[in-house]
């Protein structure tokens, strides 16, 4: 298949890439890739759930913590998290159209 699913651990998901265009694969592939990129997809919303409760212990703990390095690291944690979540939207929206 001239499509592969690489696992991203930084989204905790398997991602589609493609080794050729969209419209250079089969109606037959693009069904083989749709169908599975829907059963990946609809993981999305709870991996996002999950990374909201992440930010959410995150922010609890700088709202209590006094040593500035120490707030630093938790914002960037909180900001990393954050990232995630908008790629993961990003991908969530991408649903390819078979040609």
């Amino acid at each position: 298949m001239s499509v592969e699913f690489i696992y991203d651990s930084r989204l905790g998901l398997s991602i589609p890439r493609l080794n050729s265009s969209w419209e250079d694969l089969n109606v037959t592939t693009q069904e083989q890739v749709l169908a599975k990129w829907e059963s990946i997809r609809g993981t999305i919303p709870d991996l996002i759930k999950d990374i909201e409760k992440k930010i959410t212990i995150v922010h609890e703990q700088l709202s209590r913590e006094e040593d500035f390095e120490r707030s630093c690291a938790l914002n960037l944690e909180m900001a990393e998290l954050a990232s995630n979540i908008n790629d993961l939207w990003i991908w969530f929206r991408l649903t390819p159209t078979l040609t």
